[in-house]
């Protein structure tokens, strides 16, 4: 891989250990997927967590001297004061958390705390160059937003966001992000949730770039594309969508395509989203001991929804909602927050399902949320969710009933 003369004075050293040791990781992955350059970045996105090895990688790169060249938003750990008050985590993990919150502050991170910071604060623009990790927010901003940005991790993200570059590959290249597979979609979409179900259909859509079709562009919305997009990146690793009518660069199927064939066309049934619906709630339970709504962090108007819903059958077991420092402070302004209060519901920012201190004491007791992301990272700290739509979620939590 060929450096310019900055980039290679960088990686001597030149600039200090913090940047040589960004920028060695950054050619070393140019190198694995035989990248001929690094270019430029405008923004960055790192998928902090509060958990050990990320924080142990930023505070190498902090203690080398390193300071970001593009200031990264990060992703949710967890809110420190709701759950301190709450008494669910040890003082090892609130530690932890707030050495983090340092570490990512003294190297001139963003501290957003949110999975959706395409959203508000870190909106690229059509054909910009980024590098963003997180599930949901790769392929989104890749395939909603046209920006580019290859599925980073926190640390690659995180270097990157050091050193100002990276290796260009993958999704950063016109040829590799033209539509690989047609899918047909044969049934009408209602809701997100039914675009969660699209998207778990990742495996049978199988590798390659999707091209959707016969999805009515009036039953899409901003969550839908959310949903799809995690869904997508979480069961198949996606990287890129295309949806005709939709997406910036599928006006039509010959440009999605670029103007080839499809290498092969999937049909999408109801019967293929009622197979997955089965897959996420095997049974029918008719009480609930919680619901979490927020993954990826939930917007204003999905909050405004669960408030409707609320409202009309308040909740009497705990329902959490995950969502955005920035919305919990809108809704607070707009007062439905205190409505959610009301009938039973909790607004919980900067914080993701993934933090076990902060969940993990609900093993045991059943749990429903809309997010099949949410249910697939739960279960790895033994807590396990059945996953319905919103509307079910917030109807079971009216009708609670310990199991």
């Amino acid at each position: 891989m060929t450096l310019t003369q900055y980039q290679q004075e960088m990686l001597d050293g030149r600039y200090g250990k913090g940047k040589a040791l960004a920028m060695r990781v950054q050619k070393t992955i140019g190198e694995g997927f035989r990248a001929q350059r690094m270019v430029p970045i405008t923004r960055a996105h790192v998928a902090l967590s509060a958990q050990e090895a990320d924080t142990w990688f930023a505070r190498k790169l902090r203690d080398a001297g390193a300071q970001c060249a593009v200031p990264p938003t990060v992703n949710p750990g967890y809110c420190l004061k709701y759950f301190q008050q709450m008494g669910r985590v040890d003082e090892k993990s609130s530690a932890l958390m707030r050495e983090t919150h340092q570490v990512y502050q003294d190297l001139g991170a963003i501290l957003t705390y949110s999975c959706t910071p395409y959203l508000f604060g870190n909106i690229p623009r059509y054909g910009e160059t980024v590098s963003f990790s997180e599930t949901s927010v790769t392929v989104y901003a890749n395939s909603v937003l046209g920006a580019r940005t290859n599925r980073e991790s926190s640390a690659s993200a995180l270097c990157a966001a050091i050193t100002g570059f990276v290796p260009e590959y993958g999704m950063l290249l016109d040829e590799n992000r033209r539509g690989t597979v047609l899918v047909q979609v044969d049934t009408p979409l209602q809701g997100e949730f039914d675009f969660a179900l699209l998207g778990m259909n990742a495996k049978r859509i199988g590798p390659g770039v999707p091209v959707f079709a016969g999805i009515k562009p009036s039953d899409v919305t901003t969550e839908a594309l959310i949903a799809l997009g995690a869904q997508l990146n979480v069961a198949g690793m996606v990287d890129l969508f295309h949806m005709v009518g939709v997406t910036p660069d599928a006006p039509n199927l010959e440009r999605a395509f670029g103007g080839r064939q499809p290498e092969r066309t999937v049909t999408i049934t109801r019967e293929d989203l009622e197979a997955q619906r089965a897959l996420l709630m095997p049974q029918k339970y008719e009480q609930a001991d919680f619901v979490i709504l927020g993954c990826p962090h939930y917007t204003y108007d999905q909050i405004c929804r669960a408030a409707r819903l609320l409202k009309q059958a308040p909740a009497v077991v705990p329902v959490w909602i995950l969502t955005s420092a920035a919305v919990v402070d809108l809704a607070r302004s707009t007062g439905m927050a205190g409505q959610l209060g009301e009938s039973g519901a909790t607004l919980v920012p900067d914080t993701c399902v993934d933090e076990a201190p902060c969940w993990g004491h609900l093993a045991g007791q059943r749990g429903f949320t809309d997010s099949p992301k949410c249910a697939y990272y739960m279960r790895a700290f033994g807590v396990e969710l059945d996953v319905t739509t919103c509307e079910n979620c917030l109807a079971l939590a009216a009708k609670g009933g310990k199991s």
